[in-house]
């Protein structure tokens, strides 16, 4: 499976979320508007993606900004079906220290209600700059968690947080509580550079699992893993990274990033992620399967093109 939206002339789907709802598959991903074919983004959308087999993808629309805090865009989403209903997390863009976690719900897929509390969620303390990009949750312990990436005082330093909110709630601003006064994963290993970015959380065998981004994009970018118990208190399981970026020549050489982990209703356990070969000009959608073996993950078969 490899995706990309070409609908702005260019291919470009970046940041997957994936769910399964009323017997089909939906894919949420980031896009963005060109002014020509040189130019940088002028604005920020989320797609949506529809499919019946996780493998072939068809566009079924789009959630452009609606409130004034999202008029210079909104991406990167995170989607979780509760109660029926599909919510979806996304940040705002193009605010740098003011972008912050925002919300959204539906209950067919396509069409959203965005939260009239919107950004429902930004961090404090002394430890962070004030920025919440990148989210993911996962529910736990009567709670849903929120993850986020934000950025050290110097605004240099990319770095994860959590936070979280009664999962009976409406998930709006007021209603989340920072987990902690510190960052709960920093850069620490060579291939992580300065960047841990884009975590994607997952329950496995009573324990949580957090795959997530070493390095800015295209640095290259690729995916490690850490592993929790309480989710706040993080280990990493590898010293090198779980998925890497590819070789020269490949679909993903200058990077595999911005993981997305989904478990399917048979059990089975898929890691979307991004990558491109052309240092961002374009970007796609790929999967890999994973597989575990006595708490460590693996991937179960990823050929040289990055298609499972």
């Amino acid at each position: 499976m490899i995706f990309s939206d070409s609908s702005r002339g260019r291919n470009f789907s970046k940041d997957p979320a994936v769910v399964k709802f009323q017997g089909a598959y939906y894919l949420y991903y980031s896009l963005f508007d060109f002014q020509d074919s040189k130019s940088a983004m002028t604005g920020w959308s989320i797609g949506i993606a529809v499919s019946h087999d996780l493998e072939t993808w068809e566009k079924a629309g789009e959630i452009t900004p609606q409130m004034p805090c999202e008029k210079d865009g909104i991406c990167a989403p995170e989607a979780i079906v509760i109660n029926g209903k599909i919510h979806l997390f996304y940040q705002t863009y193009g605010s740098f220290i003011h972008d912050a976690i925002c919300h959204a719900i539906s209950a067919d897929g396509i069409n959203f209600i965005h939260n009239p509390t919107n950004p429902v969620f930004s961090p404090t303390g002394n430890w962070n700059m004030g920025r919440a990009i990148d989210a993911d949750v996962v529910e736990h312990d009567g709670k849903l968690l929120l993850y986020f990436a934000t950025r050290d005082i110097t605004e240099k330093v990319q770095i994860l947080g959590v936070a979280s909110a009664p999962i009976d709630s409406s998930f709006s601003r007021g209603e989340w509580y920072q987990e902690c006064n510190d960052s709960i994963l920093t850069p620490q290993l060579p291939w992580e550079q300065q960047c841990i970015e884009a975590p994607a959380v997952c329950k496995h065998e009573g324990k949580l699992y957090m795959f997530y981004a070493g390095a800015y994009n295209n640095c290259p970018q690729q995916i490690g893993c850490a592993v929790s118990m309480d989710g706040v208190n993080w280990k990493r399981i590898f010293t090198e990274p779980f998925l890497p970026n590819g070789k020269s020549g490949e679909w993903n050489s200058s990077e595999s990033g911005h993981p997305y982990i989904f478990k399917d209703e048979d059990e089975r356990m898929y890691l979307f992620f991004q990558g491109n070969n052309d240092n961002g000009n374009t970007w796609y959608i790929s999967k890999a399967e994973i597989g575990w073996n006595n708490g460590i993950p693996f991937l179960e078969k990823v050929d040289s093109g990055g298609k499972v």
